[in-house]
């Protein structure tokens, strides 16, 4: 009797160089950006504390420095917080038949969840999602990863782009990960304060 296979995703043919997304590729991701912010921000604080033993009167200078240390992770975030922003609407008709098809895929929860803050939570292997327009937020335990992953036609509407979105999710996770770019995975904090405030509850419920 043969072996029933894994769902992939056609659209996995595309990164055929890309290993598939596991738990252990997940975790290298989320240090490899600590690693790559740590390199980044750690000069700068060096540079302020050198500064101010070698001369008090620079202690401006250190300053700047220790702003230019907390702006990078900043703009990292921010980048990664993008994945999730609005994007531009089709018609208000085409939008009401496509959120009445997306509210066919989900609970009623889902639902509300979305109707509040336009993200569809998601519960998979990897921890939980939450499915934008053009990318999706995948809260862990420590870290939330940000992935930009687009639908090929964009003047679908938006509920539409979601939908996509989730079925892919759904038919194969980790393909889903694989083929999606990471644009930035780090705390959870980071991410909450450059995604736009009306999306943050859907992050603090993906938490708990």
């Amino acid at each position: 009797m043969a072996a029933s296979a894994e769902p992939l995703l056609p659209e996995t043919e595309a990164v055929r160089w890309r290993p598939r997304m596991d738990e252990r590729r997940l975790a290298l991701y989320a240090r490899a950006w600590t690693a790559t912010t740590l390199a980044h921000v750690l000069p700068f604080v060096l540079t302020a504390i050198v500064l101010v033993l070698i001369e008090p009167w620079l202690a401006p200078m250190s300053l700047l420095a220790l702003v230019q240390a907390w702006i990078i992770p900043e703009l990292y975030a921010n980048r990664g917080a993008k994945v999730v922003r609005p994007k531009r609407r089709a018609g208000e008709e085409a939008e009401r038949t496509a959120l009445g098809l997306l509210g066919d895929l989900v609970d009623h929860d889902a639902r509300e969840l979305h109707a509040r803050t336009g993200l569809v939570l998601e519960r998979g292997r990897f921890g939980t999602w939450l499915v934008g327009e053009a990318g999706a937020l995948l809260v862990r335990e420590r870290h939330t990863h940000c992935f930009c992953v687009r639908v090929d036609h964009p003047d679908l509407p938006s509920a539409d782009r979601i939908s996509h979105l989730l079925l892919a999710l759904r038919a194969d996770e980790q393909g889903f990960a694989t083929v999606a770019n990471q644009a930035f995975a780090g705390a959870r904090w980071r991410v909450r304060r450059r995604i736009p405030k009306p999306m943050r509850p859907a992050l603090d419920a993906a938490v708990r």
